[in-house]
């Protein structure tokens, strides 16, 4: 009865453990316990090594940033992790298996940054994969406007620059209605620039001055430039024409003499005598201005009398000669 009670025994054992295969023997007090066989097989094997990835991150200025949602996703797509950075700004995903994951940051945890793009991770066996993830500040949102520095009417034709150190970062026009809008990027959370102009607008002189300003991420900052009109030389004026125009009617004539020509007056001898006057040296008295009083035209009044006595006395003699030699004639023709 013992004997077989050490059989049944054993016969349990080699079902429980389902990879032992033994035969049965002779039953003896000497070998209670089966055998196992040359062919029989290990019971398990070893799991494989497993990694992990540790994340930290920062913004561009060095600061950590906790808050920061990742999610990792294996070779085949499917979820293997998510966790958020500590205070700190890290991360750990841990018992990975070895392969090739997708790491996607779906929030940055701050209203100043962005979120990074998707990038690969390698886990290797019984290793940390240790990655450090940058976030950019959000760009700052510019509105360029230029103006009329008298009237400050906007101007259209504006060209600017903006920067910061010897970098452009930024190249603006405003357009018909005066402005222009676009995005900066920052690099801290208060970031000076600097305003250059490199296209005046229509007959408007460039804004020369040494212009700068503040911008933060994701703020807007107005950016205005000045211009004063350009300066304009006049035409020059034309200067009339000392020269008279002489009309075709007012040119002299032998039948019509000019306006300002000597007229010959006939003696009573028949013969022209010129006007001899003396021209007065004094300018002729303008249109609308009082006629000139006193002595200076009594000399040519008494010449032009003492002409006309004298013509007078002459033609007089003249006509009693006539008479008296026609009534000589007709005396002596009576006789």
């Amino acid at each position: 009865m013992h004997a077989r009670l050490v059989r049944s025994a054993a016969a349990v054992a080699v079902a429980a453990a389902g990879t032992l295969s033994w035969a049965p023997a002779a039953a003896s007090a000497q070998s209670p316990e089966p055998t196992p066989s040359a062919s029989s097989a290990p019971i398990g094997t070893p799991a494989p090594d497993t990694g992990s990835v540790e994340i930290i991150t920062k913004d561009t200025a060095g600061d950590v940033l906790p808050g920061a949602v990742f999610r990792l996703l294996d070779s085949a797509g499917q979820e293997a992790g998510r966790g958020t950075t500590d205070a700190q700004g890290k991360l750990t995903f841990p018992d990975l298996a070895p392969g090739i994951y997708r790491l996607k940051e779906t929030a940055s945890g701050s209203p100043l940054h962005e979120v990074v793009a998707d990038q690969d991770v390698i886990v290797t066996p019984g290793a940390t994969t240790r990655l450090t993830i940058t976030d950019p500040f959000k760009t700052a949102k510019v509105l360029l406007q230029a103006k009329d520095d008298k009237t400050g009417k906007l101007l259209p034709g504006a060209t600017v620059n903006i920067g910061t150190g010897t970098t452009t970062l930024l190249t603006l026009t405003t357009g018909p209605n005066g402005t222009s809008n676009g995005e900066l990027p920052v690099s801290s959370r208060k970031t000076q620039f600097w305003v250059k102009e490199i296209k005046a607008p229509a007959g408007y002189d460039l804004y020369k001055p040494n212009k700068t300003f503040t911008a933060g991420p994701g703020t807007p900052v107005t950016v205005t430039v000045t211009n004063a009109k350009a300066a304009t030389t006049p035409p020059p004026t034309q200067k009339p024409a000392d020269k008279p125009t002489v009309k075709p009617s007012d040119k002299p004539s032998p039948s019509k003499p000019g306006k300002d020509e000597d007229v010959s007056v006939p003696s009573a001898s028949g013969a022209p005598t010129a006007d001899k006057t003396p021209s007065s040296t004094a300018a002729p008295a303008p249109a609308g201005s009082l006629a000139h009083t006193g002595a200076d035209a009594t000399p040519r009044l008494i010449g032009g009398a003492g002409v006309l006595i004298a013509a007078g006395g002459g033609a007089l003699i003249t006509a009693r000669r006539r008479r008296t030699d026609n009534s000589t004639d007709d005396g002596s023709s009576e006789s």
